[in-house]
């Protein structure tokens, strides 16, 4: 595991480095290597938790919490992973007020996946009082 972040922190500022010394020169081709080592990042991410994520659902499932509910808080997981990595890229680029918008719409669209728990919640809640 250790060796694996030394990896990914040696692509990430070879990718950073790379970045910065094209912007003096092309500022497009500068913001293709971010999202291109930004994207290979995020996959590799996704193939790294295959494993911890079946083992979390198998917790989840033994709790007696149902597969939807497990289902949305996964999807909220990807969806804040995307949402600060294409904020961060829009900051980078000088972009500030389209980074935000994109922090609204991800908090907007975790708000709204979200909806089917908040109900069971207070339904939950309703039957102890």
């Amino acid at each position: 595991m250790v060796g694996s972040c030394f990896t990914v922190g040696v692509f990430c500022i070879s990718g950073a480095l790379l970045a910065l010394i094209l912007k003096q020169y092309c500022a497009e081709q500068s913001m293709l290597i971010s999202v291109a080592v930004s994207a290979a990042v995020f996959v590799a991410v996704v193939g790294m938790l295959e494993a911890p994520f079946n083992e979390i659902r198998d917790i989840f499932i033994s709790a007696g919490i149902s597969e939807s509910s497990i289902s949305i808080v996964f999807k909220a997981l990807g969806i804040s992973c995307i949402t600060h990595i294409t904020a961060q890229l829009c900051r980078d680029s000088g972009e500030g007020a389209m980074g935000a918008a994109a922090e609204l719409w991800g908090r907007t669209a975790i708000t709204l996946i979200s909806l089917p728990i908040m109900k069971n919640f207070l339904q939950l809640i309703d039957k102890l009082l």
